[in-house]
């Protein structure tokens, strides 16, 4: 499976395109969306078009992207669900299946700490991916977002695709 991460922000969105096959997992492409520095509505569309460009290119079958949390300021977590939803559009409009995870369940899934630090997510995307270049903190929490989603689905399937079974209830 091939699962497209995305990090999203209003002026920086991360992606990242892991393959998962049973246990292995390889990062196909990560980066960033660096919109130019223009009002709102022109940074969305622009976010929109990255990913659909990354869509096509790199050919995912499943978006897995962050949910907002609560930020101190209401305006820069409006800022964020719009830039949210640029992606999300862009990957319903290629027929993307949409997994949404929150932060902390995203961290505790490739750290093992729902509290863990950008640079620790750096560094454990590096050992799990097994990469040597530098890795920006948005492109490494994009490429987080992607494993966490690979160990839900895999997780998933051994439970017989019940998600009620990883919650704990018969």
């Amino acid at each position: 499976m091939r699962i497209l991460g995305v990090d999203p922000g209003s002026r920086v969105t991360g992606f990242a395109v892991v393959d998962a096959r049973g246990h292995r997992l390889q990062a196909c492409g990560f980066g960033v969306i660096r919109p130019a520095d223009r009002e709102l509505p022109e940074r969305l569309g622009e976010i929109f078009v990255g990913v659909a460009r990354v869509i096509a290119e790199l050919q995912p079958v499943a978006l897995a992207i962050e949910t907002v949390f609560l930020a101190r300021n209401a305006q820069s977590a409006l800022k964020l669900g719009q830039a949210r939803g640029a992606a999300i559009c862009a990957a319903t409009q290629a027929g993307l299946p949409v997994f949404e995870y929150a932060p902390r369940a995203v961290k505790l899934a490739v750290v093992g700490s729902g509290r863990a630090e950008k640079i620790q997510v750096q560094h454990m995307m590096r050992q799990i991916l097994r990469i040597t270049e530098p890795l920006t903190a948005d492109a490494a929490d994009a490429l987080a977002v992607a494993v966490c989603h690979a160990h839900t689905h895999q997780t998933r399937g051994y439970a017989g695709r019940n998600p009620t079974v990883l919650a704990g209830r018969p």
